[in-house]
C-alpha cells in the first residue's frame, strides 16, 4: 500500500518524534537520577495508586519510549502508552493546578499527550523504523517496487 503523504508531512513527524522524544527521555532521566525509590515516594504522596508499580511504568515508558519514538519504531503503541502516562500525570499531579506549568498546571502533559496522540493517529511517518517493517511485510521498499511473486533480482 502506497502512502499519499507528502515528503514535508514525513519530516514534520520526525521532528515531531525527535523532540517529544527528547523531551521524554530527559524526564525519564531526571526520574531515574532520583531512582525509583524516591519517584514512588513522590506518587505516594500525589495519592498515585501503586506508586512502585506507577513509578517504574512512568520511567519505562519515558526512557524506552522516548527512544523508540525516535526511531520511529511501534509508534502507535509506545504513543499510547504516552498518552496514557500524561492523562495519568494530569489526573493525579496537575488537575486543579491551572494551566501554567510554573504553577503546577497541566501544559507540559497536555502537550505531550497530545503530539503522543496524534503520532499515534498518523503513525511515524516514511523515515521511521516502522515504515522499513511494513515495507518488508508487504514486499516493498523506500526505493524499489515491489516485488511480485515470480519476479527475480539478480
Amino acid at each position: 500500500m502506497r502512502s499519499l503523504r507528502s515528503p514535508l508531512s514525513d519530516i514534520a513527524l520526525v521532528v515531531a518524534r525527535l523532540v517529544l522524544g527528547v523531551v521524554l527521555i530527559a524526564h525519564g532521566a531526571q526520574k531515574l537520577g532520583r531512582g525509583v525509590g524516591s519517584v514512588a515516594e513522590g506518587f505516594a504522596g500525589m495519592g498515585i495508586p501503586l506508586p512502585g508499580v506507577a513509578a517504574a511504568f512512568t520511567m519505562g515508558v519515558e526512557l524506552l519510549g522516548g527512544v523508540l519514538l525516535i526511531a520511529g519504531a511501534f509508534t502507535p503503541v509506545v504513543a499510547l502508552f504516552v498518552v496514557a502516562t500524561m492523562v495519568g500525570a494530569g489526573a493525579f499531579a496537575h488537575f486543579g493546578q491551572g494551566i501554567f506549568v510554573d504553577q503546577g498546571g497541566w501544559e507540559l502533559v497536555g502537550v505531550i499527550g497530545i503530539g503522543a496522540l496524534a503520532l499515534a493517529a498518523a503513525g511515524a511517518g516514511r523515515f521511521s523504523i516502522d515504515h522499513l517493517i511494513a515495507g518488508r511485510r508487504d514486499g516493498t521498499t523506500t526505493d524499489r517496487a515491489p516485488v511480485s511473486a515470480g519476479s527475480h533480482r539478480a
